[in-house]
């Protein structure tokens, strides 16, 4: 009878284990799902949603034109000795405001929450959700594109000086996005910064070597703000069709949480091994006290 009931336990325990174990199909990407929606061409077509500038944004904007022509109030002999361009064209900044970023949250990592250069010389997003912009006046920015103000704003320098004679160029501080583990810091987390024009997370990831066994990847987090304010959505990185997801594809100021996969924290799970390991270790803790209590 003891016999049976230890081996009861010990068929128990290896079920636990086994259970207990990250499989392939935990952690393998973009596994072939049914859902997956294709064109008639066979292709993945592309969600990427423009992103709508908020209050508190600041933004990078240069007007190139000449030291010496129609537009010469916005030349800024800051870019001058990086100018060098053909007929001595310079990139001049509106009322010398250089740089800048979205988000307030320029500059390089470390924690340090951005680069104050950006944040002191770039064009901020105001309460309003304008920009005031020397020589110009305010322009509207809050829920517009940065095409959209780049079009307006040229429409502005143009009506004051001969057409083609400064062209506006505005621009994000490239990609800015935070990534968080919620129980142990990888090598993943941190404030980045990706200069492209599009950036989706499978990249993103890849950028940063990639995630440990110990993350879910079948619930990762996203945290996007709008000008209305801030929506989560969940992505199953397992599955193909998060291709066809608007969040598959990052934007300024995206938060991505990492959860830890349950089977870690609970101790199984992280490697085969450890697993076997910690599956031996308990069983035979629970046969010694059973032997102990047998004894009694």
């Amino acid at each position: 009878m003891k016999n049976r009931y230890s081996f009861n336990i010990f068929l128990l325990l290896i079920l636990i284990g086994f259970t207990s174990c990250i499989s392939k199909k935990d952690i393998r990407y973009l596994q072939p799902s049914e859902s997956l929606t294709i064109n008639e061409e066979g292709l993945v077509p592309y969600n990427v949603p423009q992103y709508r500038i908020t209050k508190g944004d600041i933004l990078t904007l240069n007007v190139v034109t000449t030291p010496k022509g129609d537009a010469a109030q916005f030349y800024s002999s800051l870019n001058a000795s990086s100018s060098g361009g053909a007929n001595g064209a310079a990139g001049g900044a509106v009322g010398g405001q250089i740089g800048g970023a979205v988000g307030g949250q320029a500059g390089g990592g470390g924690g340090t929450g951005g680069n104050p250069t950006f944040y002191f010389n770039g064009l901020k997003v105001d309460s309003n959700g304008d920009v005031n912009i020397f020589g110009i006046g305010y322009v509207k920015a809050e829920g517009r594109t940065v095409e959209d103000m780049s079009q307006e704003i040229q429409t502005r320098v143009n009506e004051n000086f001969l057409q083609g004679k400064a062209e506006v160029r505005l621009n994000l501080d490239g990609i800015r996005y935070y990534v968080l583990g919620d129980m142990e810091t990888t090598s993943v987390t941190g404030e980045k910064v990706a200069y492209v024009t599009q950036l989706n997370i499978m990249q993103a990831l890849a950028m940063n070597g990639g995630l440990n066994r110990t993350i879910d990847r079948k619930s990762i987090t996203i945290h996007r703000k709008y000008p209305e304010g801030i929506k989560t959505a969940k992505l199953d990185l397992t599955r193909e069709d998060a291709m066809n997801s608007p969040y598959y594809w990052l934007q300024n100021g995206d938060i991505i949480y990492l959860n830890t996969n349950g089977k870690s924290i609970n101790g199984f799970g992280r490697e085969p091994v450890q697993t076997l390991t910690t599956g031996v270790s308990l069983l035979t803790t629970v046969m010694s006290i059973y032997l102990i209590i047998s004894r009694l």
